[in-house]
């Protein structure tokens, strides 16, 4: 939901004729991506996606605005939640303390919020691929120096931020899904919300799979690529574009490697063309690990958005698509 979105949906009675909407279709909200402040379809996104980052107050009222919509129409006992970028982006070397600053700022004021309404909200902060932490052993360190941040606070804190888990981002770290959600919950973060997605992945010594890869290169979304090399070294690229010059000019020769993931969202029940295949083993993980840990998250979101810059062997009608996930996470859960 963009921020011109928010402002409009907060002017007169927009918010009140939406609830009513809601009623009158079944419809409820429990949870909504507040990671884009702008525009995150049919334009360049790709690092605009990650501005203004938590350094700027202006994430921080913008989100505080997505909790105030969320106030007025979330149903009671579901919870609400909004997913948001992971502070920053490494490429933009922030100063961490007013990321942090702002951050203990929502956490009482959603504080106050819940005892208003009788709702628990949190956040969730979202790992991705070269943000201001990515992998389970940053995530970890990030959330311990927010909580040592405001000792004072630090109970406020770990009830009202936590972790969006995206499954698609902790497997371009080749994380395991099981193992990094038990050291999260044993660390004492909340996992707010679990987004199941799948990233694709392949092996970069076949030419063909290469070749194959360059489908995927599109201007609106950024797609990292990790390559993990035999003794587990990751090395880490912005997006496709900056991989395949590293590669042309002689840079990196992708033989010295034995697996790359990329950051394209792919359906979850489709597998890509070989040579090309799925990460889609690391969400049944997930949905593993939530049949023996059913409390420990309540908010999970099929997150793939790439339908209209998938490649056209992968095209189906978008009412298709979906019905087509949802089969495979209740077929699966």
């Amino acid at each position: 939901l963009s921020a011109v979105a928010v402002a409009e949906l907060l002017e007169g009675d927009h918010l009140e004729k939406f609830r009513a909407w809601l009623e009158e279709t079944g419809t409820y909200v429990f949870t909504i991506n507040g990671f884009p402040y702008g525009s995150f379809h049919g334009t360049r996104v790709k690092e605009q996606v990650f501005l203004p980052d938590w350094t700027d107050r202006a994430r921080l009222e913008y989100t505080k605005n997505l909790f105030r919509i969320l106030a007025a129409i979330a149903q009671p006992g579901t919870g609400a939640s909004v997913s948001t970028l992971p502070g920053s982006h490494k490429t933009f070397h922030p100063q961490e303390g007013p990321i942090l600053a702002h951050l203990v700022e929502l956490a009482l004021f959603l504080d106050e919020l819940a005892r208003e309404h009788g709702t628990d909200f949190h956040l969730g902060l979202e790992p991705e691929p070269l943000g201001h932490f990515e992998n389970t052993e940053e995530t970890l360190a990030f959330f311990q120096r927010l909580h040592a941040s405001a000792p004072e606070h630090e109970e406020i804190i770990r009830r009202r931020i936590g972790l969006n888990y995206d499954a698609c981002h902790f497997s371009l770290e080749y994380d395991e899904a099981r193992a990094s959600l038990d050291a999260l919950v044993a660390a004492g973060i909340r996992i707010s919300k679990i987004h199941l997605s799948s990233a694709l992945a392949l092996d970069p010594r076949d030419s063909a799979a290469l070749e194959a890869i360059r489908a995927f290169d599109e201007p609106v979304y950024f797609h990292q690529a990790l390559l993990r090399g035999p003794e587990g070294r990751i090395r880490r690229y912005p997006d496709l574009p900056d991989f395949f010059q590293a590669v042309d000019c002689g840079e990196v020769s992708a033989a010295d490697f034995r697996e790359m993931r990329v950051h394209f969202h792919i359906p979850l029940d489709a597998a890509p063309d070989v040579p090309l295949r799925s990460t889609q083993d690391q969400i049944q993980q997930v949905l593993a690990w939530r049949r023996d840990n059913p409390d420990a998250c309540n908010h999970y979101e099929i997150e793939t958005y790439t339908w209209g810059v998938l490649p056209s062997s992968m095209h189906r009608p978008v009412e298709e698509q979906l019905a087509a996930e949802y089969r495979w996470v209740l077929g699966n859960a």
